[in-house]
């Protein structure tokens, strides 16, 4: 298990080291008197047939992007990171960064089917995993985790179970495995094998974890590295801000908000990662300037999307902020409560979203 422990341990670039070297003596291990994270029992409710959808960067989409980029070369603002002093922006190399990384997030081996559960789940429903993920939040607030340990759980969490029938009594198992993994691959100290026992109030025991681990890392055949939303929602953030004379925490917060709660609809898996980090921003500009239009050139530009496409990601997002879909899951909503993410949670959105803000705009 060591070697397969080492295949998934990945530093981060400098500023993570020095981090490490700042905080060597620092744990993240529970205190002994920590309250434990324990979920409830997954109710026993049968799988409701959704009709299956277009999945979003496949086909005839791929194309259509690919050549919208190429178009778009010719004629292009120079890319915000550009005009940034600070080095880890890479501004020189932005917009190929963010290309490759469009052209990765639509690889099939990185995507989950987007119909897993009615094709290949016979144990699991929808409300199961959204149950799991609204639990694993909790988890990792107890824990500390960054918010990119979360993102590649859920991951790893959906392309398992696009290829692997799991009892439902499996699926907490799963859940804390997948974030084991992710946690080798983010954090500068990652939680111990013996820490995710205990947050299942010792259900599952050390071997039991480190099976179901090495499991997922076969089934994914050691494709860890995945973009996430939280990936392309940093740089969107920026864009949408690039007339800001200081940075709006409220329209950050509010997109990392709006960004969790996405991740516990199974509704939106079918959507690349991109497409949700945008339908986000548009959502979030929305939501704080409601009698202004969302989108503008520039982000439907760096983004590739144009406000019609995002309709749908937008919808749905939207019925979750305002509690129509995911109501009874609490987890996300409590934490963006909270004073140090400006309390986002707390904020109102009008109940409808103008049909005009979903018409395409000229660059």
């Amino acid at each position: 298990m060591a070697d397969q422990e080492n295949c998934v341990r990945i530093t981060r670039a400098a500023k993570k080291r020095a981090a490490v070297a700042m905080a060597a003596s620092d744990s993240l291990q529970l205190p002994p008197n920590n309250k434990r994270v324990v979920l409830g029992e997954l109710p026993n409710s049968s799988n409701v047939a959704a009709t299956p959808a277009a999945v979003p960067g496949s086909g005839a989409q791929k194309q259509k992007f690919r050549a919208k980029k190429k178009v778009k070369a010719a004629v292009v603002a120079p890319d915000v990171c550009a005009k940034s002093d600070d080095p880890q922006m890479c501004g020189p190399y932005a917009t190929d960064i963010y290309e490759y990384l469009h052209r990765m997030e639509m690889e099939p081996k990185r995507r989950p089917l987007h119909d897993y559960i009615e094709k290949v789940e016979k144990d699991v429903s929808h409300n199961m995993r959204g149950i799991l993920v609204d639990w694993l939040v909790e988890v990792a607030e107890e824990h500390k985790l960054v918010s990119d340990t979360l993102y590649l759980t859920i991951s790893y969490i959906d392309r398992f179970l696009s290829s692997n029938a799991l009892n439902r009594q499996r699926l907490r198992l799963l859940g804390v495995s997948s974030m084991l993994i992710a946690a080798k691959y983010e954090e500068i100290s990652s939680p111990r094998v013996e820490d995710f026992c205990y947050i299942t109030d010792n259900t599952y025991t050390k071997e039991e974890v480190v099976k179901m681990e090495t499991d997922i890392l076969k089934s994914l055949n050691f494709e860890m590295g995945n973009p996430t939303i939280k990936t392309f929602l940093r740089r969107f953030t920026r864009i949408a801000q690039e007339n800001y004379k200081t940075p709006n925490l409220q329209l950050e917060f509010l997109g990392y908000y709006l960004a969790e709660l996405s991740l516990l609809d199974y509704g939106c898996v079918k959507f690349l990662p991109s497409m949700v980090a945008a339908s986000v921003i548009f959502l979030s500009r929305f939501t704080l300037r409601p009698k202004m239009h969302p989108w503008c050139s520039s982000l439907q530009h760096h983004s590739g999307y144009k406000p019609s496409e995002l309709k749908e990601c937008v919808l749905i997002i939207h019925d979750l902020l305002l509690s129509r879909r995911g109501g009874s899951l609490v987890a996300v909503r409590v934490k963006y409560k909270q004073h140090k993410f400006k309390c986002v949670a707390t904020l109102s959105s009008p109940s409808v979203i103008p049909v005009s803000y979903f018409e395409d705009i000229k660059e």
